[in-house]
């Protein structure tokens, strides 16, 4: 695997201050399949593409409405602290 800006379970941030938590391509499968796709501003949409998480210019990110968004990697930036609720409403979203 090459180089990645962000790895599954990074705690993440939109420009709207949104926190989300990155999923491993694992995670995405179970996700597309069960949840919502989000549709936030900063998601990643080229027309005619797939999504292909590669953890630099599209990463999968799980947010804690429940919902989810292959986001651009230009628009989110890691969050090094997490409080323990926001760290909770993402423990009661199962993906395994």
């Amino acid at each position: 695997m090459g180089k990645r800006l962000f790895n599954p379970g990074d705690f993440v941030s939109t420009f709207t201050g949104e926190t989300g938590k990155v999923m491993s391509r694992e995670e995405l499968s179970v996700a597309q399949k069960r949840l919502k796709e989000g549709r936030r501003p900063g998601h990643f949409f080229a027309p005619g593409c797939c999504h292909n998480p590669d953890y630099v210019t599209q990463v999968p990110v799980l947010f804690s409405d429940g919902t989810y968004d292959i986001m651009r990697g230009m628009n989110i930036r890691r969050q090094d602290s997490v409080s323990g609720e926001i760290i909770e409403s993402f423990e009661k979203i199962k993906l395994n």
